[in-house]
């Protein structure tokens, strides 16, 4: 649960230090500018908030490996809710609007991440799992799209580093194997997930976990 705190924490930090002009640049999720990844976190910080406070009464079925949902099919940018987002970021119109919402619902997500006993269960999207575990999901979330944020930012601050080994960590549990260990986590994240091919070497390297390679993660 501290590396939720962590990796929201500098992911929030992240976008408060952004200009204007960036957020019309392009973000390392295709088909999404800088402003649409923002809103997107809007949204995740909501389903935090509202995951957090949706209490089960029944066994856990997913953990923070099992929670996410695979596919080697990369997403198109057609799903209803993708096209609700860009609309959505274009709405906003001035970039401090945007940011003065994700800051408000995000610092309240990240009080709402410190409060939660860690063994609670909560229930989102039909499934149950505790609060930390559901948490420690996240990780791996805010610490990909703190690298799609900066995907065209070469200036701007990365992710801390012990939230990329947490976010790796948690991406090997997924794919079932560990990746090379001349891989950084950087790397591993980038490659396992599809937002960069790998180079002819690093394929090598990867052997038989390069066949089951791009993990899209939803």
């Amino acid at each position: 649960m501290d590396l939720f705190s962590r990796s929201w924490t500098a992911l929030l930090a992240a976008v408060a230090d952004l200009e204007d002009a960036d957020f019309e640049r392009p973000s390392g999720c295709a088909g999404w500018l800088v402003r649409d990844l923002v809103c997107h976190l809007v949204i995740d910080a909501q389903d935090v908030l509202i995951t957090l406070v949706t209490p089960a009464d029944t066994e856990p079925t997913r953990d923070a490996v099992t929670y996410w949902a695979v596919s080697r099919t990369a997403p198109t940018g057609d799903d209803p809710l993708d096209a609700l987002i860009v609309r959505l970021a274009a709405a906003y119109e001035e970039p401090w609007l945007l940011t003065f919402h994700l800051n408000d619902v995000g610092s309240a997500a990240g009080r709402a991440a410190r409060l939660a006993d860690p063994d609670l269960r909560v229930s989102t999207q039909d499934q149950v799992l505790t609060a930390g575990d559901y948490l420690s999901a996240y990780v791996l979330e805010w610490t990909l799209h703190h690298l799609d944020l900066i995907a065209h930012l070469p200036d701007a601050a990365g992710p801390p580093a012990e939230t990329l080994a947490g976010a790796r960590e948690l991406l090997e549990g997924i794919a079932g194997a560990a990746f090379p260990t001349s891989f950084s986590d950087r790397d591993v994240l980038l490659v396992g997930t599809g937002r960069r091919t790998p180079t002819e070497a690093e394929t090598h390297q990867l052997g038989s976990l390069a066949a089951r390679l791009p993990l899209h993660l939803g």
